[in-house]
């Protein structure tokens, strides 16, 4: 059996309010599915209540450091179980994340950009869906550019907001430049397979946005965006095999805020299907 080597790098705990299960229960899938651990990134909180229906309360944040110790020493020396975060990235949060993220020792944090919340729609939506796909590609880069972010996450998630107003030939420029731009910071982009369920059943992002990445030499990090402890992983062979057509070899991992590269083959090796 091949050394386990690959994490669960994007998954969440009931504390977010929109998942469940506990994190102790997402370190037992990840033995099943041979994984070497698994890296918790529950939502972040933040100030006035900001979309604080899908997030862990102001006065939780030490709970939940708490809860995922508790976790790692409960699965020592069986699952790697590391601190993370994912964390909304919007104009004017910058302030309050580089305070938030010093108040840890995180290992992974990745930066999101939700256009479904209603109070990134009310800054940003103006009723025109092109104008907001390019306000929130342009948001995407100014992420990557504040240094505040190891990961990207489901960097094209946009396109289930208006599907049907998702043409890639008129948003492909924007797309191009917001990659230029994030490919000079050095920051990683996330295949998240969660795409598969929604609006539009694909990863994020498509494939076709995996390879202007990929053209730029911009890194990779794989990531179920698990909820439920049996979506630990889900997806991850078949991600795996895209990241191939698109012309990837390695997928990175955060350890410590560092990224360290693993080959695909080796990741696909080391994987167990679920039964």
């Amino acid at each position: 059996m091949p050394s386990p080597v690959l994490y669960e790098s994007h998954m969440h705990t009931p504390l977010c309010k929109h998942a469940v299960g506990s994190p102790s229960e997402y370190a037992a899938y990840a033995e099943k599915r041979g994984l070497k651990g698994i890296i918790v990134t529950c939502h972040n909180p933040i100030p006035a209540g900001y979309s604080a229906n899908v997030r862990m309360d102001m006065d939780e944040f030490d709970l939940y450091v708490d809860l995922v110790e508790k976790t790692r020493q409960e699965w020592k020396g069986r699952i790697d179980v590391r601190l993370g975060l994912e964390c909304d990235y919007f104009p004017g949060a910058e302030l309050w994340l580089e305070k938030l993220h010093t108040k840890a020792d995180f290992h992974h944090i990745l930066g999101s950009i939700h256009p479904q919340v209603e109070e990134y729609q009310e800054r940003f939506f103006n009723g025109n869906s092109f104008e907001y796909q390019k306000i929130y590609f342009s948001h995407l880069a100014e992420s990557a550019e504040t240094g505040l972010f190891d990961t990207l996450s489901h960097p094209d998630l946009i396109k289930n907001i208006s599907p049907s107003e998702w043409d890639k030939n008129r948003i492909l420029d924007h797309v191009r430049t917001a990659l230029d731009r994030i490919a000079k910071t050095g920051v990683s982009m996330e295949l998240n397979t969660s795409g598969c369920q929604k609006v539009i059943p694909e990863m994020n992002p498509g494939a076709w946005i995996l390879k202007e990445m990929h053209q730029r030499d911009i890194p990779v990090v794989i990531g179920a965006d698990a909820h439920v402890p049996t979506r630990v992983a889900d997806k991850y062979l078949e991600a795996l095999t895209i990241l191939e057509e698109c012309g990837y070899d390695k997928i990175g991992c955060f350890l410590e805020r560092k990224r360290t590269e693993i080959s695909i083959t080796q990741a696909r090796r080391s994987l167990i299907e679920p039964t």
